[in-house]
């Protein structure tokens, strides 16, 4: 395949992602697929299909005019077997005829098949982001050892290696995937004027809760799943509602693990103080009527959540893990707390609780800090700059 030149009317990117699910990695590629410059750039987004429980924001795609190529078969879960060897082919053909200029793959089993496809394909550019990863902490001892000497093989293929922040940045270093100057750290964008101007909704959500105003809720957002740790939160909530009667406790998302998370709210004696409201589109007036969002992860990237609740003016009390040293600074903007330690984060949550002047500083101080640092213009700028250089290195444009 003969590289394209500058000449050409555009420079053609195609992104593949394991699936569209609700989450933090969807609304990256939607914003970077909808948002870069049109003159200069094309894009075309591959997705497989979500796993049940997940939620899917193929509507986000499509409200953006982002019309996904599905190909089932890049599926979610790791492994390796028939179904891999398809979704290879079919992404090797779709390759071969549209011919990108990079390939940028997003998500572990998009990164495996999407960057072995670009170079059979013979792609000039080759990009992985790493949103977070599960190189630790997903799976036992024998798979994650072969999911890290894969990930290093992989490297090899890739012209440069993205992450969300320097924390996943450092982890990937440490589990030798590649050197730290083949590292870049891009911080994820957002659409956040929908929550830096959030103040209008304030209201209508506690209304709709049925709460009588003198209520203090505490929310967690995001899809049920085991590395999110809802279990944690509903620890942390129980020691929370014996020290304060007029606490509540809302869980936003949904997933497989959700009747679990029910059972335990009921065998702590909470259930009547904890509300599941399933997949909302809403959050805006959600955050706005939260006193404080837990973030009770035990390994991640950069949390979309604990971004939106910033933007909207809302304190967050996270877990000292992935990128969240990064954004919350600690007495600022919010608090951290060690992973698993369900009495320290009760007892962030009741200093935010219980000083609400402190609080409402920490709001402010959290919205400023998310409007000039996580916009999506800036993740589209800092993408195109990337592409070009990486493009010029090359010698694909002249």
């Amino acid at each position: 395949m003969n590289p394209l030149r500058v000449s050409d009317p555009k420079i053609k990117i195609l992104r593949v992602i394991a699936r569209l699910n609700i989450g933090g990695p969807a609304i990256h590629v939607v914003l970077l697929s909808a948002g870069m410059d049109r003159v200069r750039f094309e894009s075309l987004l591959v997705s497989g299909s979500e796993n049940p429980g997940e939620g899917s924001m193929l509507d986000y795609a499509l409200s953006h005019g982002v019309q996904p190529a599905i190909i089932p078969e890049i599926v979610g879960e790791f492994s390796l077997g028939p179904r891999e060897m398809r979704a290879l082919v079919r992404l090797y053909r779709l390759m071969r005829q549209e011919r990108p200029h990079v390939v940028h793959t997003h998500t572990a089993k998009a990164g495996f098949v999407g960057r072995l496809a670009a170079r059979l394909a013979r792609v000039p550019v080759v990009v992985h982001t790493f949103h977070g990863h599960v190189l630790h902490g997903y799976y036992g001892l024998r798979k994650t050892q072969l999911l890290r000497r894969m990930e290093r093989g992989l490297a090899c293929l890739t012209d440069c290696i993205i992450t969300v922040s320097e924390h996943v940045k450092r982890d990937l270093v440490t589990y030798g995937v590649a050197a730290a100057d083949r590292i870049q750290v891009i911080s994820l964008g957002l659409e956040l004027d929908p929550f830096l101007d959030c103040g209008p909704y304030r209201g209508a959500f506690r209304r709709e809760l049925q709460l009588n105003g003198a209520e203090r809720l505490v929310g967690i957002v995001g899809r049920i799943f085991p590395i999110k740790n809802h279990h944690l939160f509903l620890e942390a909530a129980a020691l929370v509602a014996r020290e304060d009667p007029a606490a509540r406790f809302v869980i936003v998302g949904d997933g497989t693990l959700r009747p679990a998370l029910e059972r335990q709210a009921q065998e702590t004696g909470i259930a009547d103080r904890v509300i599941f409201t399933g997949w909302r589109r809403d959050l805006p007036g959600i955050y706005a009527d939260l006193d404080v969002l837990a973030v009770t992860l035990n390994n991640k990237g950069t949390p979309v959540s604990a971004i939106e609740a910033m933007a909207a003016g809302c304190p967050v009390v996270a877990t000292n893990v992935g990128g969240l040293p990064n954004l919350i600074r600690e007495g600022e903007t919010g608090y951290l707390v060690p992973p698993g330690d369900a009495p320290a984060v009760a007892t962030a949550l009741l200093r935010v609780l219980h000083q609400p002047e402190m609080a409402r500083c920490m709001g402010e101080t959290a919205r400023k800090a998310a409007r000039e640092r996580f916009s999506a213009q800036r993740l589209i700028t800092d993408m195109e700059q990337l592409y070009l250089e990486l493009l010029g290195r090359k010698r694909v444009l002249c």
